[in-house]
């Protein structure tokens, strides 16, 4: 039905659709036509009557998104119309204060992004959105509820201007931001304290539940107002180090008021437990309190804390709450972190401290350590009988921690270490008991493998802390003690295969394994362990060497380990062992391979390794039969086949080592490889099993890959180059063009083109009689021109689909003609010479695949902004003609994408652009310069510098916007990238005086009297000594300049907070 036909009732249904309705269908019918009233002419008259004649509340609400969806249009109501909304909606609200709090919380965002998009418009000399706050304090006079709702307008409010809408210029919402900061924020914080002293000096019925929601909505104003992002940093919540709040310092005397901070605590104690949220047993407030406590380390150092004379008082109640916290585990687990922060950061402070003052830590670290030990291996127990969830199944938070303990652990290490030692003997002997008794309860051995699991991360850790505290001698021993045993769990695991296994020990083990390399194994260490022997004369032995000597010390007497020889030894038989065995178990699989990775980084390691008889197998027998998880059985998903390129980047370092120049070696390396496309080649075009194919060609690209990553030298790559091409690149031409709509096939080969198209460390410089170079370049270009014209046959794609079917293709498209373009290996003149068009294919096709994506999906998405605009840089730098003989929709649609990444948050982009504009701005200054001067031998290029010169005049608000967009950034910003910045800002004055005359005039125009002369002087010294060219000299001077410009417009715009800072609107 036509939505102007719709009565009220019909309307109330799609509400009850909408929010409430159980039928998918029905809810997705819902929301088209929620789109179509948006849309539609009738919009506001509809809105009108759901709120004036709707019976349900949401009625109201829908009506609400409506109007909110309306105000947030990139092309905005005429102001007349925005002032009626917020006009109405306050007489609305002020008439019906007893609406549902979710319409009237709807209702007021609706006023606030009214007025955060109108903040500078002006009416009759006058800021017309400005009036809310006035308007406020009207609600505030009158009952509880009007009170509550101006409270609310004045909290969305803040809130409101502190969101960032990452859809219009960052330089925007940071000018009004900032511009909210200075004329109206401090009122309203002194407001909302004012408010709060009322409720101390005259208390009110808190017993009543509107004057609690009033308590409660002020104390939201407040911590709104304190959370407002004055800098314009946008810190993240989880970087507690960055997290300081840069109060205003026209604020500085409101904060230093004791009265202030005593306001706060005073409400604390006197309010009822309701509206304290019931002290520390709120999670919440546990939280927040336990940060508070971790940034006492960052604020103060130790030495200083120690010096006070509560101190010892403060650490003793921190331990013993500590203590009860790790014991309660299961309670808000997240927060834990920031304790063991604050006592990771104590510890490791301790070698600093000049105070003769106690510490106390080694009192109470050991105590700390202790809780965290019996507390997780208590809580096995309950975990496993209760069925809850297993903390250890969250790796990243079990890492996290583990890494704040190893600090704290080496603090008195005798006592974690005899509390360890007790503990793992315990339950080991548990263990052991319960293998060999054929009547055991599966439910106390899964028991006892959590705490084995749990014991053998907690050694890993406690050895991995030798390398962040101060180590003895004898701390060494102990660390021999504690590895012996699991060296001892691990053969007991390994023998039991397949029958005796469990996922936790196993990753545990892998945890304690890489712990002990970083510590004990590490190529640091190789120098002077490899000449050490038990028997010898320790006496004669270097110091670092004895530690080594210590820690094996006891390994030896019980393992018959005595170096770390005997120790890689065992780290490649456990990483066969679980190769072999854990083949259907990703996470041991993966991180197995991790640990053979990070083995194989060494290259005294690495020289030690290939002596391995485990090391001589795998490098002889990577196949499937031996390495089940290189199979391609319908068992494993294909993310699952990402860890082969990790195994075979491992692999391929090994195989480096003694390979040289031997070609045959090379050749029985990659025959499992050659045996599976000469199986593709035979089965491709008869009949086969589809997915198994596609499954050994998915198997097969990531392998290739990972070798691919391994070859930097120039040898080893021209091996696998004359190995692949030309008998199995077009293999995987032809996937390509078989299989373009699914990404789990095409990822993973586009990805191993774009590997191969890498020219790191200058590997791909071929001899100067091999073709290889342009051979490849031309199998990339027949590759990305497939999968683009293949890609763009999909049509329009859903939101969610998008990226996975199209944008993450197109993107490693782009980064591997960026490679191409960047490598130094390619004569693209040649292409043109010679008549071949591989070289204009592929600029087309990423022209194509470009027009297919819009602007916000390439900031939007981080890798596709990440690939396109580094690409645009290489065009633009060494490729102008094709840039411009773009046709002019095309290059609009190119420099409107280099004006928009100029604004972003991500420095790597916003530099690219930068440069890029650099480059296309020297180029016309150039053409320009030279005009006039037109040699025979240069028609082509001035031909060229022409179109381009054409279209800026035919476009020139182009270059005038990106003029405007920099120096909103070098005057407002908080620019990270000021050099990149700088240099194409001068090519645009020098091109576009007399729009810089008046961009500088608005500037100086808009500040009061006594600062206009400043900025002017400013504007003077930025051009002081610059002179009418590019050259290198001319753009450093001009840098150096702009940054004492900064300084100084700073300087001169800072506000006492009486007066608009700046009315200037530069973003056109």
């Amino acid at each position: 039905m036509a939505l102007h036909f719709q009565s009220l009732a019909e309307l109330e249904v799609l509400c009850t659709h909408l929010y409430v309705g159980t039928d998918l269908t029905q809810r997705i019918e819902a929301e088209k036509a929620l789109l179509e009233l948006i849309d539609s002419p009738e919009c506001l008259s509809k809105c009108q009557l759901l709120l004036e004649q709707g019976t349900t509340s949401y009625a109201q609400l829908l009506a609400a998104t409506c109007l909110s969806k309306l105000v947030s249009r990139v092309s905005p109501l005429p102001v007349e119309q925005r002032v009626d909304i917020r006009n109405y909606i306050l007489n609305y609200v002020a008439s019906q204060p007893k609406l549902a709090l979710f319409v009237i919380q709807a209702l007021i965002q609706v006023i606030a992004k009214i007025t955060k998009l109108g903040w500078f418009e002006v009416q009759k000399d006058q800021f017309v959105f400005r009036e809310i706050i006035a308007d406020v304090k009207k609600f505030l006079q009158g009952t509880v509820e009007h009170c509550i709702i101006g409270v609310i307008i004045l909290s969305e409010l803040t809130q409101e201007m502190n969101l960032v809408d990452y859809s219009r210029p960052s330089a925007k919402h940071r000018k009004i931001a900032t511009s909210f900061r200075d004329t109206s924020l401090k009122d309203i914080l002194v407001l909302a304290c004012s408010l709060l002293k009322e409720v101390l000096a005259k208390p009110l019925n808190l017993q009543d539940q509107g004057q609690q929601n009033l308590v409660m909505q002020v104390l939201k104003l407040v911590l709104n107002c304190l959370n407002f992002d004055f800098i314009g940093s946008s810190a993240d919540e989880s970087a507690d180090d960055l997290c300081t709040v840069q109060i205003p310092t026209t604020w500085r005397t409101i904060l230093l008021e004791p009265e202030t901070l005593d306001l706060f605590f005073n409400l604390y104690h006197s309010l009822p437990p309701l509206l304290s949220q019931l002290g520390l047993s709120d999670p919440g407030n546990y939280h927040e309190f336990c940060r508070f406590l971790a940034r006492l380390k960052t604020n103060y150092q130790l030495g200083e804390l120690v010096m006070v004379k509560e101190y010892p008082e403060v650490i003793r109640l921190i331990a013993n709450f500590t203590i009860t916290s790790l014991q309660h585990w299961e309670f808000a687990p997240n927060s834990v972190h920031y304790l063991l922060t604050l006592w990771q950061r104590m510890v490791a402070s301790v070698p600093f401290v000049k105070s003769t003052e106690p510490h106390l830590l080694d009192t109470y670290a050991p105590e700390i350590t202790k809780a965290f030990i019996t507390s997780r291996l208590e809580s096995v127990a309950i975990v496993v009988r209760d069925n809850l969830d297993d903390p250890l199944d969250d790796t990243a938070t079990v890492f996290q921690q583990l890494e704040q303990l190893c600090t704290v652990s080496r603090c008195e290490y005798e006592k974690t270490c005899t509390l360890l030692v007790q503990l793992f003997d315990q339950n080991a002997q548990n263990y052991q008991k319960l293998l060999h008794s054929p009547s055991a309860i599966t439910v106390d051995k899964a028991i006892q493998e959590g705490r084995l699991a749990w014991l053998v991360y907690l050694v890993g850790t406690v050895v991995g802390g030798r390398l962040t505290y101060t180590s003895t001698d004898e701390h060494d021993a102990m660390d021999g003690e504690l590895s012996c045993r699991v060296f001892q769990l691990i053969s007991l695991m390994d023998t039991g295969l397949p029958q005796c296994s469990n996922e936790k020990i196993e990753l545990a083990i892998l945890w304690f394994l890489d712990q002990f390399r970083k510590t004990y194994v590490g190529d640091q260490l190789q120098r002077t362990s490899k000449v050490v022997r038990l028997k010898s004369d320790v006496s004669r032995v270097p110091e670092k060497a004895w530690k080594i000597v210590k820690v094996y010390a006891r390994m030896s007497e019980v393992l018959g380990i005595t170096d770390d020889n005997h120790v890689l030894e065992t780290f490649m038989t456990k990483i066969v062992t679980n190769l072999k065995y854990w083949g259907r178990c990703e996470p041991v699989i993966s991180r197995t391979l991790q640990f053979l990775n990070d083995l194989s980084v060494g290259y005294i390691l690495l020289k030690k390794l290939v002596k391995i008889d485990a090391v001589k197998f795998m490098l002889k027998n990577h196949t499937s039969e031996h390495f089940p998880f290189l199979g391609i059985s319908d068992s494993y998903s294909l993310s699952d086949f990402r860890c082969r390129t990790t195994f075979y980047t491992a692999l391929t370092r090994l195989l480096m080592v003694d390979l040289g120049e031997d070609e045959d070696e090379f050749e029985n390396f990659m025959l499992p490889l050659t045996v599976s496309f000469e199986t593709i080649l035979q089965i491709f075009n008869n009949n086969f099993k589809q997915e198994d194919v596609k499954r050994m060609l998915i198997g097969l690209a990531r392998d290739l890959r990972g070798i691919a990553f391994a070859l930097n030298t120039k040898t080893s790559y021209t091996m696998l180059f004359d190995w692949i091409y030309p008998t199995y690149l077009p293999i995987l031409q032809r996937t390509i063009e078989r299989w373009y709509g699914e990404p789990a096939c095409t990822t993973p080969i586009l990805k191993l083109m774009a590997e191969l198209m890498q020219n790191r460390s200058q590997r791909l410089n071929f001899d100067v009689s091999s073709p290889n170079g342009i051979l490849l370049f031309r199998e990339a270009s027949k590759m990305i021109c497939t999968y683009g014209n293949q890609i763009l046959s999909l049509g329009s794609l859903s939101k969610d689909q998008i990226y996975p079917m199209k944008l993450k293709g197109i993107s490693i498209c782009y980064s591997a003609l960026k490679s191409a373009l960047c490598g130094n290996y390619v004569s693209f003149g040649v292409f043109k010479l010679y008549g071949d068009n591989h070289f204009d294919n592929v600029l087309q096709a990423f022209v194509k695949m470009l027009l297919s994506v819009s602007h916000s999906d390439l900031l939007q998405y981080r890798k596709l902004s990440q690939s396109y605009y580094p690409l645009l840089e290489c065009l633009t730098q060494d490729h102008m003609s094709f840039i411009t003989n773009l046709d002019p929709p095309v290059l609009l649609y190119v420099l409107t994408s280099i004006s928009e990444g100029l604004t972003t948050f991500d420095t790597v982009v916003s530099s690219s652009c930068c440069t890029s504009l650099d480059y296309i701005v020297t180029y016309l200054f150039k053409h320009i310069a030279k005009e006039g001067k037109k040699p025979l031998r240069c028609r082509e290029a001035t031909q060229a510098g022409q179109r381009l010169l054409h279209f800026m005049q035919q476009n020139p608000d182009v270059l005038q916007q990106m003029m405007s967009v920099l120096m909103n950034i070098i005057v407002f910003e908080d620019c990270r990238n000021q050099w990149s910045v700088s240099r194409p800002l001068l090519g645009l004055i020098l091109l576009n005086e007399k729009y810089f005359s008046e961009l500088r005039a608005s500037l100086i125009n808009s500040q009061p009297l006594p600062k206009q002369e400043v900025l002017a002087q400013c504007f003077r010294n930025l051009m002081e000594g610059v002179e009418q060219n590019l050259s290198i000299k001319n753009r450093d001077r001009f840098t150096q300049n702009l940054s004492v410009f900064r300084r100084d417009v700073a300087e001169a715009l800072r506000n006492d907070g009486s007066s608009e800072p700046c009315s200037l609107d530069m973003m056109s």
